[in-house]
């Protein structure tokens, strides 16, 4: 599986990836994928709502348990990834490419993202 170049991760899992375009990419790590187990249901939020870093923005659940996903950094909803509603299975298969959440503008990223890990840190961190 490849991790984005660029990604940061929370400690509570979800990551966010800056695209060129200045639209920020938020899903769930591999490792919280692993540890959910088979999805089966995703609720996303409305295209325009917004959130503040820390609050919960969508909630997967899994046959394990459901779980809440916290934005790691501030900003508006601009896309939804429509295609895990319907088949929430993808987020297993493919977390980076296929499996991302939701795409945000978000004008306090770079300040929001102060306590967020590069990706190795984050593996060195849970292990």
């Amino acid at each position: 599986m490849m991790v984005p170049e660029g990604i940061l991760c929370s400690k509570s899992h979800e990551y966010l990836v800056e695209g060129d375009d200045g639209i920020f990419t938020i899903g769930l790590t591999d490792y919280a994928v692993e540890q959910l187990g088979d999805i089966v249901f995703i609720e996303l939020p409305e295209v325009d709502s917004e959130f503040s870093k820390g609050e919960v923005f969508a909630t997967v659940e899994s046959v394990k348990a459901a779980s809440e996903i916290y934005m790691p950094v501030g900003g508006k909803i601009v896309e939804i990834n429509d295609k895990l509603v319907e088949n929430p299975e993808i987020l297993n298969e493919s977390p980076f490419d296929e499996g991302w959440l939701v795409k945000v503008e978000s004008e306090t990223a770079h300040a929001d993202s102060g306590d967020l890990l590069e990706y190795e840190d984050y593996r060195d961190e849970i292990e």
